[in-house]
């Protein structure tokens, strides 16, 4: 054993001590949080504008603090990107993590000094914890490779601008840096399809044993290595051991992965975002990841029915219950205050807090009523696949709702199959609607009501999905195809490729 894997397993476990300490007392290590954020933001404009001296306890900070999302806080995160100091911390943040926006255009979301380390400390926790629960740690002596966004900055009237993970790889550890791939150059690429070549021309050469990155865009890369070689991934990389993963739910892409490497690896998954970094995959015996209460992050959650209602409810982690659907509302040592992130969670345990992302609150389909919701849709895909071995690709769903013929209005998935794929069709797409009748109670009364008439297959050319990121200026990176849609802007341009 080397003394760097030697070293990182008794670092393991003191970080191992350290994440029980806190997790075993979620309540307490989530109001000394509470106290901190309005403590330390307590004379910058907002925390003045909302009074926060005189707030004591949650039932006050909700009365005074709104749920707001990107454009309902705009009006003060633009007055600290024209740099203005106290706005919404003390200070200036470090950095701006530009991301994508809908309606508001490009989101410059505040990256702070004391927001940043926990981006690096959580991404560095998931791999200890790891480390500690299997003993495996030979594969820090192997090279790793993040696919990532470009490292290159821009300045934003005097703070550094860029993509969250290019600003995290100026943060790499220097114990890391001789095994991080790819190289700075190659990092900084801009066009994907050309950047992935780079990496392969890279990374065939050596040793790899991590490989990081959202699935899709992995998927990409192992396909060309495969395309490339005429080998699977395990086979060109015989040290490959490791994938890490988050942003969204690997189980759609395990069986092409499985396909692509030919052999199992082990997995991490992470639940990170340009507004802090949740949770992690803390161990592989139990579902759900670690939700992180130490990080500077107070965590709200709305139950998700009930999140368009005049007043819903903010709940602290004291009073969730397992298997319901929440929206996650956030306050930040960056300055985001109940702070709605969009994404949709539910608690897989409270001993610990685990979770799974379960969706997109905008991210849905109810044209008639049913709310079928991201995780059911990934669901019921896996149950299906399962029956007959099938893979896939890449997969959405949006409403049919005006079918020639006279027809009932229905679901339509857009399925992007392997091409060496040889299955029931028909049986698949009823497998397929069963699996989300027994999720959606809703759905299935709309089917039973002849309402809905069941789900409808459209079968996407290879690359179809790349073609429609590609259209949209999303292709790789750390962007996310939608699962689902409650209109046909994806699935226009879908159709227009059969």
């Amino acid at each position: 054993m080397s003394l760097k894997s030697f070293a990182a397993r008794i670092f393991a476990k003191f970080i191992d001590r350290k994440t029980r300490k806190w997790s075993e007392n979620p309540i307490e290590t989530q109001n000394k949080v509470f106290k901190h954020l309005l403590e330390t933001a307590s004379s910058t404009d907002f925390g003045n504008d909302h009074n926060f001296k005189s707030i004591k306890t949650h039932q006050e900070f909700t009365k005074q603090v709104p749920v707001r999302d990107y454009e309902d806080l705009r009006p003060y995160v633009d007055r600290v990107v024209d740099g203005e100091s106290d706005v919404l911390w003390p200070g200036k943040p470090l950095y701006y993590a530009k991301t994508s926006g809908t309606t508001s255009g490009a989101k410059y979301i505040p990256i702070t000094k004391e927001s940043m380390p926990e981006h690096i400390k959580a991404a560095r926790n998931a791999i200890l914890s790891y480390i500690n629960e299997t003993g495996n740690s030979h594969f820090v002596n192997g090279k790793m490779i993040f696919l990532q966004g470009s490292p290159e900055m821009e300045d934003k009237n005097g703070v550094q601008l860029g993509r969250l993970s290019g600003i995290v790889a100026h943060y790499v550890p220097g114990y890391l840096q001789r095994n991080r791939m790819p190289s700075w150059e190659t990092n900084c690429i801009d066009d994907w399809e050309t950047k992935v070549e780079a990496i392969i021309d890279e990374t065939l050469p050596e040793d790899m044993s991590v490989i990081s990155g959202i699935p899709s865009w992995v998927q990409m890369y192992f396909e060309r290595i495969v395309q490339r070689t005429g080998k699977p991934v395990g086979e060109v990389f015989p040290k490959f051991n490791l994938f890490i993963y988050g942003g969204v739910n690997f189980a759609p892409y395990k069986a092409r992965f499985e396909q692509l490497i030919g052999r199992q690896v082990d997995s991490i998954e992470l639940f990170p975002a340009s507004e802090g970094f949740f949770a992690y995959q803390d161990t592989r015996n139990e579902k759900g990841m670690l939700l992180l209460l130490d990080a500077g992050i107070f965590y709200e959650f709305i139950p998700a029915d009930q999140f368009y209602d005049k007043n819903p409810p903010r709940l602290t982690i004291a009073d969730v219950e397992v298997g319901v659907n929440y929206v996650m509302i956030i306050s930040t040592t960056a300055g985001l205050w109940a702070y709605n992130i969009g994404d949709t969670i539910a608690f897989t345990s409270v001993q610990p807090y685990r979770v799974v992302v379960t969706g997109r609150i905008k991210h849905y389909i109810s044209a008639s009523g049913e709310h079928v919701i991201g995780k059911e849709v990934e669901q019921a895909m896996k149950e299906a696949c399962d029956v007959q071995q099938v893979i896939i690709n890449e997969f959405t769903v949006a409403p049919q709702l005006n079918p020639n013929d006279g027809e009932l209005p229905y679901h339509e998935w857009f399925i992007e199959f392997d091409q060496n794929m040889s299955f029931d069709k028909k049986k698949f797409s009823a497998d397929l609607d069963q699996a989300l009748r027994n999720q959606n109670s809703y759905y299935d009364d709309l089917i039973v009501g002849k309402v809905l008439q069941p789900l409808k297959i459209t079968t996407v050319p290879k690359d179809g999905f790349k073609s429609y990121m590609k259209t949209i200026g999303k292709l790789g990176g750390q962007n996310k195809l939608p699962r689902l849609s409650n209109d046909r802007k994806i699935a226009s341009f879908l159709e227009s490729l059969s």
